[in-house]
């Protein structure tokens, strides 16, 4: 029937089996019954022993996949029972002996179903200890360093299993712990066996057993035996202060692991640890710390970033290593917004330093001349958050003055703290305090305005700074957003008037307003977000795209009828249809008011495009005839109103489709333009992308081999970006151009925000020993008509650029 050896293995400890599940038994048949427990039903068997010892049987039989089986079966059972009851727990004894005797067992599938029971019984005795506390402790060290016996494994997935189990321990003594990490053998005093329900088990397993595991999993040559190591080495530090101390070196060695994946789950493994309040950083660990703050993958960035939000630094220079490190990846990462939030986060957590960095903050500010600090900086904003970050700090005891001056210019930083502080304190709270403490008046008693929200009476409380801000203020919704459009609306009636009075005398002037107004408004685009920053955008582009009809104007006005080949002229058109289309395309969410605004100035443009060739290109009259009816179909309701400028254009087409009435008229149509931006933008939202390419700049270049294909990788980030729209690389040599198709499949993320990578081939490199790639991202639009831009694998019609251009410097392998 089976080897009479093996047979007689499984039954080395026949007491452990018969006595504890002979039948009947009279522990188990007459024992008394807790009020707790549910009745047995008479026709089945009241507790699982005959099911143990079937699987115990199982388990010793000759056939490995039968062993595993009925290891897997025991861990089944064992899950099920209470080891707090008597039968339970001599159940996960039982389960436990039958594992310890197949640890050596040949078979890699039965090792590995053994190394998920012991970690089961382990859990099995923890819960126990903590219901009697019969003094199990030994028994957990011996379990500890028998699961480091099978981390040494042969079979890499039992290694794995083994170093994953180890995390799961408890009460694991200190001493055994900190030989786990330690390659040399700690000396120790002898230990004694230890006796359970009468029974002496053999002595411990010596200490050395353990002798520097975990130095050993972490330089293992298989990346999933090193990341479980990592995670249990992070899971075990809340045991021992000592511990954590020294598992934190081999840690931080593990940030130059050549896997990210083991490289992002030692971060992880740190972020549990800081946590729990175990991750004690020390100077020597800075350095590395920090290059993890600029890696080529976000992943790892935005994980070094949410511990450093959470450590402890003990010193200064630590700190302010920390910000420098922060600040630099904000600046060439400046998608990374949440950056601010764990600047806040850190200030907060180090009063002291935080206040320190607002005196020389303040210092700064003062010796600008003439107010000329430029506060749309990263640092200035990265440091004007930590300093205010200090009112919210927890050391009561510690009297932490900062400045005046820092509060009165953190207020233009209303919306990063909002969101640093979660729903802790509303908007209104954080501006009343931030006023009162810079010594500005605030809007106290003020009536809002029913067009941005409720009308509603606004008094402010005292407001006062102690781990949160108290007596929040009974503000109306939306205050901040009342007084952004306030100082807009106030920039706009200024375009209006300027455009009335000085485009008839004084055109230069008007062309200065226009100017001031535009750089006004890029302050609030870059210091706002979700709909009021997008719609500061776009009347940035508005304002840009009349300051080039202003210029053709003046071109036209010179009537220049006998210059030939491309002009101003031309270069004015060009660019201001290629705002239009910004406006157009790069906008989601854009309401009927403002579409009717957009298609307006492309009215405009076109027309000037007639009075260019002075004569009626069909091109040019079919577009005319799309926006006519497009405009139309919008206004075709009544809920908007055609301006004077599009009504008389309607009325000139109609009644001559050739167009050579308007370009006869043409002084008189522009006379008939006004410059009347819109004010309702509704969920208006800014479609926009960034590029980047990994560890390349004029010092650093991509290696290529002349003539012959080269990939490039890019790291992208698109925002508002959905499924329909077609997005192209331009990849641009000298004259030579190379377009690319953008697939969005390998893209994560969701409507508003996606990212993700991919592999750009440039089909030939020039014979040249060096050469710079310019590559930029474009988006195709339609105008209804197709304009057969394309061809030759690029976009089929016209398009607009989303990203800024990028420089990807290249050498021939040759000259390295």
């Amino acid at each position: 029937m089976g080897d009479p050896h093996l047979l007689s293995s499984a039954r080395k400890h026949p007491g452990l089996i018969d006595e504890r599940f002979s039948d009947p038994s009279p522990s188990i048949t007459k024992r008394p019954r807790v009020a707790a427990e549910p009745p047995a039903p008479s026709d089945a068997a009241p507790y699982p022993e005959a099911e143990v010892r079937s699987l115990v049987m199982m388990a010793g039989g000759i056939y490995p996949l039968a062993r595993a089986e009925g290891l897997r079966g025991l861990a089944a059972v064992l899950e099920k029972v209470d080891a707090g009851c008597g039968v339970g727990a001599r159940i996960a004894e039982c389960c436990y002996e039958c594992a310890t005797e197949l640890m050596r067992d040949d078979d890699e599938g039965v090792r590995l179903a053994v190394v998920r029971l012991v970690v089961l019984c382990a859990q099995k005795f923890a819960a126990r200890m903590d219901i009697d506390a019969k003094g199990l402790g030994d028994l957990m060290d011996l379990i500890f360093l028998q699961l480091s016996s099978m981390a040494r494994d042969m079979c890499t997935k039992v290694r794995i299993e083994a170093f994953s189990a180890l995390g799961k321990m408890q009460r694991v003594s200190e001493g055994v712990l900190l030989q786990s990490l330690s390659k040399k053998v700690i000396k120790t005093d002898p230990m004694s066996g230890c006796i359970i329900n009468g029974q002496k088990l053999p002595p411990k397993i010596k200490i050395p057993c353990a002798a520097g595991i975990f130095a050993h999993g972490i330089e293992d040559e298989f990346y999933q035996v090193r990341t479980a190591a990592c995670t249990s080495l992070g899971a075990l530090a809340k045991f021992s202060g000592q511990y954590a101390e020294k598992a934190l070196d081999l840690l931080m060695d593990m940030m130059n692991d050549d896997t990210e994946a083991v490289r992002l789950q030692t971060l992880k493994a740190l972020f549990h640890m800081a946590t729990y309040g175990y991750l004690r950083m020390e100077e020597k660990h800075m350095h590395m710390f920090l290059g993890l703050l600029v890696d080529a993958n976000h992943l790892i960035r935005n994980a070094a970033h949410k511990i450093l939000g959470l450590v402890n630094l003990p010193k200064l220079q630590m700190f302010k290593s920390a910000l420098d490190g922060l600040i630099t990846s904000l600046e060439k990462n400046p998608e990374e917004q949440d950056i601010y939030g764990i600047l806040f986060s850190i200030g907060k957590n180090h009063g002291s330093f935080s206040a320190n960095i607002a005196k020389h903050l303040a210092k700064e500010i003062t010796m600008a001349s003439d107010g000329e600090l430029i506060l749309d900086k990263p640092r200035i904003k990265a440091l004007l958050i930590v300093s205010i970050s200090a009112s919210f700090s927890d050391d009561k005891h510690k009297k932490l003055d900062i400045p005046s001056i820092i509060f009165a210019h953190a207020i233009s930083l209303l919306e990063k703290f909002s969101s640093a502080l979660g729903e802790e304190v509303n908007q209104d709270s954080i501006l009343s305090y931030l006023c009162h403490k810079g010594g500005m008046p605030f809007w106290g008693n003020r009536s809002i305005s029913t067009e941005f929200g409720e009308s509603e009476s606004c008094k402010v409380e005292t407001v006062e700074v102690g781990g949160k801000i108290e007596n929040t203020a009974k503000a109306a919704k939306g205050l901040d957003r009342v007084l952004v459009m306030q100082s807009m609306e106030s920039i706009l009636q200024t375009v209006e008037g300027a455009w009335t009075t000085k485009m008839t005398s004084d055109i230069f002037g008007a062309q200065t307003i226009l100017r001031t107004c535009k750089e006004e408004l890029k302050v609030f685009a870059e210091n706002s977000a979700g709909s009021i920053g997008a719609f500061s955008n776009f009347l940035c582009e508005y304002l840009h795209a009349i300051h080039l009809i202003v210029e053709i104007w003046q071109l036209i006005k010179l009537d220049n009828s006998y210059t030939f080949g491309l002009t101003s002229h031309d270069i004015l058109l060009e660019k201001l249809n290629i705002s239009i289309r910004r406006m157009e395309y790069c906008y989601a969410g854009l309401n009927r008011e403002l579409e009717v605004q957009v298609l307006e100035l492309s009215l405009l443009a076109n027309l000037f495009g007639l009075s260019k060739i002075e004569a009626c290109s069909k091109v040019v009259l079919s577009k005319l005839l799309w926006i006519i009816s497009r405009l139309d179909g919008l206004c075709a309701d009544g809920s908007c109103e055609l301006s004077d400028f599009i009504r008389e254009i309607k009325k000139t087409f109609d009644a001559n489709p050739i167009g050579d009435t308007m370009i006869g008229n043409i002084h008189t149509l522009f006379g008939l333009f006004r410059v009347k931006p819109a004010r309702d933008f509704g969920m208006l939202k800014e479609i926009s992308a960034v590029l980047q390419v990994c560890d390349n700049s004029s010092e650093n270049p991509l290696s290529y081999i002349c003539g012959l294909p080269v990939g490039v990788s890019f790291n992208i980030s698109l925002w508002n970006i959905s499924s329909h729209h077609r997005l192209w690389f331009r990849m641009s040599i000298g004259e030579s151009m190379q377009h690319a198709f953008l697939e969005f499949s390998s893209f994560e993320g969701n409507e508003e925000v996606k990212n993700g990578s991919m592999v750009v081939p440039l089909d030939a490199t020039p014979m040249a020993h060096s050469f710079v790639l310019r590559v930029c991202l474009l988006m195709e639009c339609s105008y209804g008509i197709s304009t057969n831009q394309g061809g030759h694998g690029g976009p089929s019609d016209c398009v607009v650029q989303l990203s800024d251009e990028l420089d990807v410097y290249f050498v021939s392998t040759g000259q390295r």
